[in-house]
Parts: C-alpha cells; sequence; structure tokens
C-alpha cells in the first residue's frame, strides 16, 4: 500500500454535481487525489469542465480510459441516475475502483448489476453519501452509538427545496422515471438515508406522493411514514415545490432521554441537543456545530472523497460501499411501491415492481 501515492480521478458526465467533484479534485482540496479527465456525450460540457482545470476532455469513456487510463485510479460516475449501472458495469473491467453518486441506481436489479460487476473485477464500489460526513450529523451519531438517545422514538426528515420548471427542462431525463424518478430519488435520496442509517432496518412504509407546481413524469412532493425494526416511528417529508427559494434540509431524532435536531438547508446546523444525563460539552455543541453552507450540497464531499482516499491508499474500512448503498434504495423502492398501490408495503430486498427505472 503506497501511502504517498496520488490518486487519479475521472469524472463520466459534466453535468451539475461534475461541477462539485470537479471542483475539489481540481483545486486539490483533497490530499492525495487529483483531477485526470472528463468525459461527457455532450462535446460542451466536457470541453468547459475540462479547460476549468486543465484536463482533457473526452465524449466516450472507453476512449479515455485508453488514453488516460495509466493515470486513472477512480473513475466516478456522476451521470444520470438511471444510467449509473450501465456506466458502473462497463467500466468495472478496466480495474479502476468506481465512486457513483446517488442514487447508485434506480433499481434493485441494477445495484445488485454494479455490485456483482465490481466484486468479479475486484475492485471497491464507493456510494456518494456526503451528508454522514457533516459535522452535526457526525456528532448525532457519536451520542446515537454511546446510547445517549436510550429507546428511539422517532425520526424526521424534511426536504424543502426549490425547483421550479426551468431546473426540469435543462435536461430531457430530468423528472422521467427511466433515468431520474423523483423527489424521493434525487433530492431526498441522502436523507432516506440519514433516517436509516440513525434508526436502523425498516420493517415497513406507507407513501403518498403528487406532482403540484412542475410538469414532469414523477413527483415533486410527498410524504412516507416508516415503521423501523427498533419500533421507532419515521417520517419523510419531501418536496420540490417550495417557493421561491430552498428553505431546509432537516433531521431530527427523538429518544426517551434526549432529542436532536439539524437543520439549515443541507442538514448542517445544529438547531436542538437535548440530553437527560447534561454532559459539559452538551453546553458548547450548539456553537460547534452552526455552520450553514453556501448551498444545498453543503461541506461534505471534501470529506467524503478524503474517506475514499482513506480506504484506498491506507486501509480504512469503507462506510458506505456499495451493499450500504442499497439499504437506501430497498427504502425507497419500498415507498414507490405504496405511493403505486395505496398501502402499506414491507421493506424488502427483492426487486420491486414499479415504475422507477423502466425504460420506455
Amino acid at each position: 500500500m503506497n501511502i504517498n501515492k496520488t490518486l487519479g480521478f475521472a469524472l463520466v458526465g459534466c453535468g451539475r454535481i461534475a461541477q462539485k467533484h470537479a471542483q475539489i479534485l481540481g483545486a486539490a482540496q483533497v490530499e492525495g487525489a487529483r483531477l485526470v479527465a472528463v468525459c461527457d456525450i455532450r462535446p460542451d460540457r466536457a470541453e468547459a469542465l475540462a479547460a476549468s482545470h486543465g484536463v482533457p476532455a473526452y465524449t466516450d469513456m472507453h476512449e479515455m480510459m485508453a488514453k488516460e487510463g495509466a493515470a486513472i485510479d477512480v473513475v466516478s460516475i456522476l451521470t444520470e441516475s438511471g444510467r449509473h449501472a450501465e456506466h458502473a458495469i462497463a467500466l468495472a473491467p478496466y480495474g479502476k475502483h468506481l465512486v457513483v453518486e446517488k442514487p447508485m441506481a434506480l433499481t434493485l436489479k441494477d445495484a445488485d448489476g454494479m455490485i456483482g460487476a465490481c466484486d468479479a473485477a475486484g475492485i471497491k464500489l464507493f456510494v456518494v453519501k456526503q451528508n454522514r460526513y457533516n459535522l452535526p450529523v457526525r456528532k448525532l451519531r457519536e451520542a446515537l452509538e454511546a446510547g445517549r438517545f436510550g429507546k428511539l422514538v422517532m425520526g424526521t426528515v424534511r426536504v424543502r427545496w426549490s425547483r421550479d420548471q426551468s431546473y426540469y427542462d435543462q435536461d430531457d431525463w430530468r423528472g422521467t422515471w427511466a433515468l431520474d424518478g423523483g423527489v424521493f430519488t434525487n433530492q431526498a435520496s441522502h436523507h432516506v438515508d440519514l433516517l436509516e442509517w440513525c434508526l436502523g432496518p425498516p420493517e415497513k412504509v406507507f407513501a403518498t406522493s403528487r406532482t403540484a407546481l412542475v410538469d414532469i413524469e414523477t413527483e415533486d412532493t410527498g410524504v412516507a411514514v416508516i415503521t423501523f425494526k427498533s419500533g421507532a416511528v419515521g417520517v419523510v417529508e419531501a418536496t420540490t415545490a417550495i417557493r421561491p427559494k430552498d428553505l431546509e434540509g432537516s433531521l431530527s431524532i427523538l429518544g426517551e432521554k434526549g432529542n436532536v435536531e439539524i437543520g439549515g438547508f443541507a442538514v448542517n446546523q445544529m438547531r436542538q441537543w437535548n440530553f437527560n444525563d447534561a454532559s459539559d460539552e452538551d453546553s458548547e455543541v450548539l456553537e460547534k456545530y452552526s455552520e450553514n453552507p453556501p448551498n444545498i450540497y453543503g461541506f461534505g464531499h471534501v470529506a467524503y472523497l478524503n474517506h475514499v482516499v482513506d480506504v484506498l491508499l491506507h486501509g480504512a474500512s469503507s462506510l458506505v460501499d456499495g451493499l450500504e448503498g442499497r439499504k437506501s434504495l430497498e427504502l425507497i423502492t419500498a415507498i414507490y411501491e405504496s405511493v403505486e398501490c395505496g398501502r402499506e408495503v414491507p421493506v424488502i430486498s427483492q426487486v420491486r415492481n414499479i415504475r422507477l427505472g423502466q425504460k420506455g
């Protein structure tokens, strides 16, 4: 294991989220990582991003791998969610580790295909869940692991963001069943992951949704009520129909011995920190963990990519691999099944017969 090595990252997909990855890697914000190439089927996007960071641009990922492969250690797949599996399975045989943005796929079948392809190639699959690295979230997790909440009672996530018609009109895949999904799959997938990470395995869910303010195939507004195996109840409130601007992305955990609320619009502001067994440190928590980022992406991507480097160069344990990333997809697909059938459904690991991820 070469701890002095610098990992070369290539980006496949040069859309909105790629700007964040490129900014971090291109500006050397992660020690041990650098940007070496970008690829997008749209030449204008690839060339613009490449020019900003002084790296080569490609429109064919196989050509990029053939020409730049010696310099590439990790490929970040930042394409449409419905194409993650196609691209991951095609890239796995090159033997480069893969980072995949959320959600890892739109169907459990695709997720399993990605995990299998990476296992067969002997490479690691990292699923981006950057909000787990937000400082207040990590502090909350610390309290959970210490048992400070006692019996868990309820958890709530709220995603109240603004995405008007112009957002969905930027690309023809946005808001489609085949390639994107709706607010549950896209904007709220990180928050669903946080709720499950805090409350443990889910057992069943009832959900409802609607398309309130925009012209898209999928939902822009929905609510899900989840029963967890621990006995706790979870609520997911998600909408992109807030006007005129983003309001919040928050997480609340309530237990018999305490409660914590993390707010802001990117789960980055500690708002409540209350426990029966108060410690000296508790009085400083709100002040230390209350910084809100400039946008909804938050600060977690830097920490997440640092984690990827730590795993690959220093042998750290991977926090969100393919199997871990699949867990929140199981819950999300159950949410969609409940919406479609109009009743409570169990959260299971089997493939669901729903519109999400279906082509044509």
